[in-house]
């Protein structure tokens, strides 16, 4: 189930909700404008990523390769924090 405020709801590999809210996804659109119709690249980063590294502080970098895209052959990342209490959030890509 998904608020007003949140576009959906996606299961990380450690089985913890991610929420990709409407805020979250205009401000990554606003600082990566490449990105405006990928939005399903990104929840399918963080649902099945070929990879995933720990940030610097409490953060998480999933990264997926994707052989078909507008452009070329592309690597995603999608930097996100898991948090018990709220599932969490994308931060930027």
């Amino acid at each position: 189930m998904t608020s007003k405020d949140t576009i959906e709801i996606i299961q990380s590999k450690n089985n913890i909700p991610i929420r990709l809210t409407y805020k979250q996804w205009s401000h990554i659109t606003e600082h990566h404008d490449y990105m405006a119709g990928y939005q399903d690249l990104v929840i399918e980063t963080i649902a099945n990523p070929d990879l995933i590294v720990k940030g610097w502080t409490d953060e998480l970098i999933a990264l997926k390769q994707n052989q078909k895209t507008v452009i070329s052959q592309k690597c995603v990342v999608v930097v996100y924090k898991e948090m018990e209490n709220d599932g969490l959030k994308i931060m930027d890509l």
